[in-house]
């Protein structure tokens, strides 16, 4: 006789030791054994069962079930099981096939006795019927009643109000969650983490809403089934197989009653497992602690409830023995909580008051604490903070843009507090700089602004408005135009982008008032050592930290980065020998970051255009200017300074219709005053010294005053 496994793989022929090992590797991958136990499921449907298989398969609906139920009672969290959906779905498909197979031998071999489904509908009939099919019935019918009308109708509500009542608070969560981010109490690893947990609960209660549709249809199920093989066996068995009435009466109901008792058990089992999972919403830890917890924590109760128990015992006809048991032991569990929860109140009252590190006035000094930065929303801006494909997300923008006005401008920006406002219009958004409004605007998330580079009006069907950063005509239209609007060469911009883009003017025009005595603290403690020793040699001897703060501060109220802060505190050195004028001191300043500011003018081609002051308008300032010293002030005319105005305003604009952004150039001994003038009307215009024109940058002249 050969020896099949050991003589290896045969030519053309079968391999034993190879199938099984290959039947093997496929059996130990989940995905594939999963996927051969649902169409085992779905070919029960179709094929018989024998009864053999149908007891094996019984089992295992049963264990399943009571595997289902305590795993649902050991969980600390409904997210511990959020594959219940799924397995509630096979289980369900599973009790259904086991039903079609166990009413398929019963109508096919019911007149052959009452083992004809196997012994365990046979053991489950007997057990519970005693010989009297109408008990059997009886109690069949209020397991399914309480099954169906209790538990499952319960759960199902819990889970579709628990599901509804999530996805409308999530918003509000999520805005939680990004404000706690921005205020820097949480750092994004932890954001991340609560942002999924949302997610994960939002798509877990939606799907326990469904999955207990599956309950209820399975109750439903049970009863059609024994209606069916009660009905139809015995009209088999009478009319077919010939049985006697009072035979075929107590096999098929026997045989009935066995077969939806198996069913229904396991089902009672997993409807109240979906029972006990959603309505654990809120509790945290295992159901025996979290109930004991909280029945045991109220010793009140539990002493009126022992009181009501001896009280009972002393009625007439009432069995004194177990109320008095039951009395006697409320009452002594409530004396000892009632002693543990005292005994827990003072030992926290002894370490209050050994502690004495909080203040009394904590709660008003968090009160009076306002945000440096704040964007409220109307409600129709929610998605902004809510997308999920994280295309829309202003709160990635806004953290993008810190970032760029960190490397440009040489400083940490505060946070952005972002915080919904039920008080606005719906797509109405309102900045705030140090909790006072400085601009607002009217977007529409799903839409997309589109405006014309030449200023004119967008030819395209949609809302017409106003451009909330700059005032340009501009057009909201669906996402359907937008390839349109792209091919006409026209600005495309989603919603988050245009308030991003709103909310970056206005803190490059705000900049000076964000930079705080601490941040400018700490932009100076991380200088390098030697730059360090310049520090000490300054602070507080010749001038103080406000005083570097209020020269950072002009430097930045002139849209000038302070990046660069080794040579601007060489520059303050320089200054002190001869002023203690901020203004002065950052006038010196900007000669020291001459190639910085020619550099940030340049345009494309790489020169910087100008506008030159005539030597008439050099002299009517410098003739203008009062005072000596640190007390020089402009006082000027006012009909000459309506002439000035009006001149910049052509030059400016004439130099805008030809394509240039240039810089107005003045003497150093008027440009401040200069500077002054023109912030009042156009605060964006950059004025420069000739003294801060680097020798090596290229200039053009085209225009001047």
């Amino acid at each position: 006789m050969t020896d099949v496994t050991a003589a290896g793989p045969q030519p053309g022929g079968f391999n034993l030791a190879t199938f099984g090992g290959d039947l093997g590797a496929l059996l130990k991958r989940g995905d594939i054994a999963l996927a051969v136990g649902v169409l085992t499921i779905l070919v029960v449907l179709i094929l018989p069962l024998p009864p053999l298989l149908l007891d094996m398969s019984l089992a295992i609906s049963i264990i399943l079930s009571v595997l289902i139920l305590m795993t649902a009672l050991f969980i600390h969290t409904p997210l511990e099981f959020s594959a219940f959906p799924t397995v509630l779905l096979i289980a369900t498909m599973l009790r259904l096939a086991l039903n079609v197979a166990s009413t398929r031998l019963i109508l096919a071999h019911g007149h052959e006795g009452t083992g004809a489904a196997g012994h365990v509908i046979e053991a489950f009939g007997n057990f519970v019927m005693g010989g009297n099919f109408v008990i059997g019935i009886i109690v069949f019918a209020i397991l399914v009643i309480v099954n169906f009308v209790v538990i499952t109708k319960g759960s199902g509500r819990i889970a579709e109000v628990a599901a509804r009542f999530h996805l409308d608070a999530m918003p509000g969560k999520q805005m939680a969650i990004d404000a706690d981010l921005s205020a820097g109490l949480i750092d994004e690893h932890e954001a991340r983490k609560r942002r999924k947990t949302l997610e994960d609960e939002s798509g877990f209660f939606g799907a326990m809403d469904g999955a207990s549709k599956f309950v209820r249809g399975d109750a439903i199920a049970g009863l059609l089934v024994v209606f069916i093989n009660i009905i139809g066996g015995m009209i088999i068995g009478i009319v077919q197989q010939g049985l006697p009435f009072a035979e075929a009466v107590r096999t098929y109901t026997l045989l009935t009653v066995g077969d939806g008792l198996v069913t229904q058990v396991p089902a009672l089992i997993v409807s109240t497992a979906a029972g006990l999972l959603v309505s654990k919403a809120g509790v945290t830890g295992a159901a025996d602690k979290a109930m004991m917890a909280q029945l045991s924590g109220y010793p009140k109760a539990l002493g009126m409830s022992g009181v009501v128990m001896i009280a009972m015992a002393m009625l007439p006809g009432i069995p004194m023995l177990p109320f008095l048991l039951l009395g006697g032991g409320a009452t002594a569990l409530a004396y000892i909580t009632d002693r543990r929860q005292k005994a827990v109140v003072a030992d926290a009252a002894t370490a209050a008051a050994a502690d004495k590190a909080l203040p009394a006035d904590e709660p008003i000094g968090s009160a009076l604490k306002i945000d440096d930065l704040k964007i409220e929303l109307g409600y129709a801006l929610l998605p902004l903070v809510n997308a999920k494909d994280g295309s829309d997300r202003l709160t990635e923008q806004i953290k993008a843009l810190r970032r760029s006005l960190a490397i440009e401008m040489g400083f940490v920006m505060p946070a952005v507090r972002i915080l919904d406002n039920v008080q606005l219009d719906a797509n109405t958004y309102i900045i705030k700089v140090k909790e006072v409004g400085a601009g607002t605007g009217r977007i529409w998330p799903g839409q997309f602004m589109v405006m014309d580079p030449a200023g004119a009006q967008v030819n395209l069907p949609g809302n017409h408005t106003t451009e909330p950063t700059f005032g340009l005509p501009a057009t909201w239209v669906d996402v359907a135009q937008k390839e349109e609007a792209s091919l006409k060469n026209y600005t495309v911009v989603d919603a988050a982008t245009v308030l991003s883009t709103h909310l970056t003017e206005l803190l490059k025009a705000n900049m000076s008032e964000l930079l705080s005595y601490g941040e400018v603290q700490k932009l100076m403690k991380e200088l390098p050592k030697e730059q360090s020793d310049l520090v000490k040699d300054i602070v507080p001897g010749l001038i103080t930290v406000s005083g570097i703060q209020r020269v950072l501060q002009i430097l930045l109220g002139e849209r000038v980065s302070v990046r660069d802060l080794s040579t601007i505190l060489e520059g303050v050195a320089d200054a002190l020998s001869f002023t203690r004028n901020p203004i002065m001191i950052a006038e010196h300043v900007r000669v020291r970051l001459a190639r910085q500011i020619c550099a940030q003018h340049s345009n494309p081609a790489g020169y910087v255009p100008l506008i030159a002051l005539s030597a008439k308008w050099e002299q009517n300032f410098a003739e203008s200017i009062v005072g000596t010293g640190d007390d020089r002030s402009l006082a000027m005319q006012p009909s000459r300074l309506s002439e000035f105005i009006t001149l910049v305003r052509e030059r400016f604009e004439d130099a805008a219709r030809q394509g240039e952004a240039p810089v107005l150039v003045t003497s150093p001994g008027i440009r401040p005053f200069v500077r002054g003038i023109v912030e009042r009307f156009r605060a964006q215009t950059s004025v420069l010294s000739q003294s801060e024109i680097h020798p090596r940058v290229r200039l053009k002249t085209v225009g001047s005053i």
